[in-house]
Formats: structure tokens, sequence, C-alpha cells
């Protein structure tokens, strides 16, 4: 198992190249060995300069070309779009190839993806797509509080569509082997209701009780320490609080909200169930400060030590 760490730069014209960077010249020269930038070097280049640091990027940077590179900071452009496809998709068939251990995604924008021809949702989609796998679960990760979700980027409608017996259980059970692979030896994992206050005996709704409880219910025969549903107005401090080591969301906003309110700047975006790995920074593009040479990059060393996390993990197993 490979232990390079590889970096999609995201969309050139936002702070993906400028986190990047960043973070690579806070690290160790011996950490610095292990990463690798998917992206493009005269994008790079420029936001080195923006930065105004001194890191050499020549033995670092897997330069992929973009047409009129560098382009314009904080400027939707479908050029840029297709790059940052084409990043993600080299950086994915090389850690198929076992060249890199694990993918960090700076941001992109669906936008320009999407104007690019690129019809994706979002990272998460597009890289079930180029692995070929059947499912993959958006996990959020800090460090007092993780979320993995059914269903992410749809409307609300279709998330509660989504909310199916069948997809919360693969969910919970997707939860549960992160978490032990991580280092959960019995992972308590708390399922999040999807009406207020459960549907209060169908009061508010029946989905609670017909699709959620069953799905906590199959889990446990199974051995997994699943709770719920429990009203999400109260699971997420629970959590929070220690009292679970997982919630289950049950739609997009469900799970962000709670986790980018109380680690906003640390958390990490984990793919879970796809065939290779890959965290992420839990934030978008920034157009409005690109190219300033002030985004934080709190986010981006976050993922990157979650990546050396699983990275580790891959390792003592197939020394096992």
């Amino acid at each position: 198992m490979s232990n390079i760490i590889g970096i999609t730069m995201g969309d050139p014209c936002g702070v993906g190249p400028e986190i990047s960077i960043r973070a690579l010249a806070g690290m160790s020269a011996q950490e610095r060995e292990t990463i690798r930038i998917y992206g493009n070097l005269p994008t790079l280049e420029a936001a080195r300069a923006a930065l105004g640091l001194d890191v050499d990027l020549t033995a670092h940077v897997v330069d992929l070309p973009v047409e009129g590179a560098p382009l314009p900071w904080g400027k939707l452009n479908p050029v840029a779009g297709d790059a940052a496809f084409r990043f993600i998709e080299k950086a994915v068939r090389d850690a198929e190839a076992g060249v890199i251990g694990c993918i960090v995604t700076a941001p992109i924008s669906k936008e320009a993806l999407n104007l690019a021809g690129h019809h994706y949702d979002g990272h998460t989609g597009m890289l079930r797509s180029l692995t070929g796998s059947k499912a993959a679960y958006m996990l959020l990760a800090s460090e007092r509080l993780k979320v993995i979700h059914v269903s992410t980027h749809v409307s609300l409608q279709e998330a509660i569509r989504r909310s199916t017996t069948e997809r919360v259980l693969a969910t919970i059970r997707a939860g549960d082997a992160h978490l032990r692979r991580i280092g959960y030896a019995a992972p308590k994992i708390a399922v999040a209701g999807i009406n207020p206050h459960c549907g209060e005996n169908g009061l508010f709704g029946t989905e609670d009780d017909d699709q959620i409880a069953p799905a906590v219910r199959a889990a446990r025969a199974e051995g997994i320490d699943a709770h719920g549903p429990i009203s999400a107005d109260t699971v997420f401090h629970r959590a929070y609080s220690g009292v679970f080591d997982l919630v289950v969301a049950q739609y997009h906003d469900q799970g962000h909200i709670p986790v980018k309110l109380v680690a906003f700047d640390t958390a990490v975006n984990v793919s879970v169930e796809l065939p290779i790995d890959r965290t992420s920074v839990d934030h978008g593009t920034a157009f409005d400060i690109a190219g300033k040479g002030i985004a934080n990059h709190g986010n981006m060393i976050s993922a990157i030590a979650y990546a050396r996390k699983l990275v580790s993990g891959a390792a003592r197993r197939d020394d096992a």
C-alpha cells in the first residue's frame, strides 16, 4: 500500500491551489516526500506568488495542462471545470494502480464542472462513476462529531423518498465499518429521525416508524450498536457530548449544519465504501477571496491528516 497522498488542486480559479501550497509549505521535508499535487504547475506557481511563499513545487506536482493557465482568479470558467475533472480522473487512476494511497480533494465548482460537460452533483458522484462503484457515502468527521448521510445533493423531496429501510440500513453498515477501520472497537451509532419528533407516533408523518425504525432493528440484529430513530433536534448535541460515536443523518443539511457549526474550519469530508480512499476539505471554492492569499488552509491540513490515518490503517491490514 502506497503512503503517497495525492492532493487534487480543485478548480484552478478557486482557493484550492492556495490551500494546497500553504499545506505543503507547512510540512517537514519528510512529510513533503509523501505528497503529490495533481494540478497545473503555472497555476500553482501563481498561487505560490500570491502567498509570498518559497516552496519547491517541481518534485511534488503531477502537472496537467490547462489552456490559458493561469486562469483569472475568482471567475466561473468551464475550462477550469474541465481541468478540475481531469485532475481528479488522473488521481483516481493512480490510486487504482497503487501509485498513491489516498486522494485529498480541494474544492471544485459544480457549476463549472457541469458547464464543461461533466454532469455530476459533486465529488462523491464523480468518484462513484470513475471507479464503477454502486454506492458511496459522505461522512463528515470532526474531533467531537461525526455524521454519515443517507442522501446528499438532492432536493428535500427526493431525500425523503431515498430514506428507505434498505438505504438507511446500508448507511448504518457503512458507517459502522468505517469507524471500526479507524480504530473504534464497537461504534455506537445514532440514527436521526426525518420528521419533527420522529413523527410523534404518526402525528407528523409515518416515515420514521415505517422506514427508519426497521433499519435500526435490522442493524441491531446484525450486531451493530445502532439506536433510533432519535429526534434530530437532540441527537447531534448528544453525539457532540460523547454519547454516540456517529450520527446517521437522513439528508444533506440535517448533517452538514451541525458539523459546520461546531467544526467549520476543521471538519473533513470522507468518501466511504469506494474502492479507493478519499478525503476532502469541507468548504467551497471561495471565488470571492481566490488569489488574495488569505484562504484558511485548516480544512486541508485536517483532510491530509485523516488521509494519513487511512493510509496507515490500510498498510496495517496489508501487513496482517
